[in-house]
């Protein structure tokens, strides 16, 4: 049973690629709950996804958008409010790439000039969407601005590499520019700190397999999955959380409060 908490909300969801993405799952729950949404992805993106199918399944449009650039974010803004009739009540940023994970540069071993496209892409895109809503005065009071973390952001993950720095910078990114949108604006600005999930972006870190094990035998209630993120992410868009801005909201079934699990004990003692 849906309980229609977004009836009446309307937004953009960055990043929807297929149905592994968690932006593909957060959108489903959108509408599922009476959110109206605008789906984006680079133009890249919407030739090798199956976006198309999300939209035609939920019945939105999707609007190019390279959000590196902020002509293309400011017409996207400008679309979505036209598509709408209005502004926007919340945003989903599900945007993160390193060249070098995809190419196997060790973090030792990095190209910088790879390095900065990357921070580019999974972090300042985080700086840029805002400073477009801000200025176009884009969102409704009260709405909700949710960017995807990981907690590689706080501690180290050998193979998470230069991804964990712009985890990091993104994490910063949402206390700072969030401190602005709730002074001026009464907008939140939180990020979500998920398990360890098999999206087609996340396959690309070596030793996935191992760190999804190791997280499942660490979390009390187990990893989270994509589908449980949405729901998560749909509570913060709701109105039942208008208050929480500036947070890094850890959703890993416990994982970031365990320094070592029974299980992990007792499997190193039998070694």
């Amino acid at each position: 049973m849906y309980n229609k908490i977004l009836k009446g909300k309307k937004g953009i969801i960055f990043g929807a690629l297929d149905e592994n993405s968690i932006a593909w799952k957060v959108s489903e729950r959108v509408c599922e709950e009476g959110g109206d949404i605008v789906l984006t992805n680079t133009p890249v993106a919407l030739r090798m996804g199956n976006i198309d199918h999300l939209a035609s399944k939920i019945d939105c449009p999707v609007i190019p958008a390279d959000a590196t650039s902020l002509n293309d974010l400011e017409e996207l803004v400008e679309s979505a409010i036209s598509h709408f009739g209005g502004k926007l009540d919340f945003i989903l940023h599900s945007i993160g790439m390193s060249v070098n994970v995809r190419k196997g540069k060790e973090y030792t071993d990095l190209n910088y000039e790879w390095m900065k496209k990357g921070w580019d892409i999974s972090a300042v895109t985080f700086h840029k969407l805002m400073q477009v809503l801000y200025k176009k005065d884009s969102m409704n009071e009260w709405g909700s601005i949710i960017a995807l973390s990981y907690i590689a952001a706080q501690r180290t993950f050998p193979n998470y590499n230069d991804m964990a720095d712009n985890k990091a910078y993104l994490e910063s990114i949402a206390r700072s520019f969030g401190y602005f949108m709730g002074k001026d604006k009464n907008v939140r600005v939180n990020t979500i700190s998920q398990s360890p999930t098999i999206t087609t972006a996340g396959q690309g870190v070596k030793g996935l397999e191992g760190f999804l094990k190791y997280a499942q035998k660490t979390s009390p209630l187990g990893n989270a999955s994509a589908r449980e993120c949405a729901d998560y992410v749909v509570m913060m868009f709701s109105d039942y959380t208008k208050k929480v801005t500036l947070q890094n909201l850890f959703h890993d079934g416990g994982f970031s409060s365990v320094g070592v699990s029974q299980e992990i004990i007792d499997f190193l003692e039998k070694k």
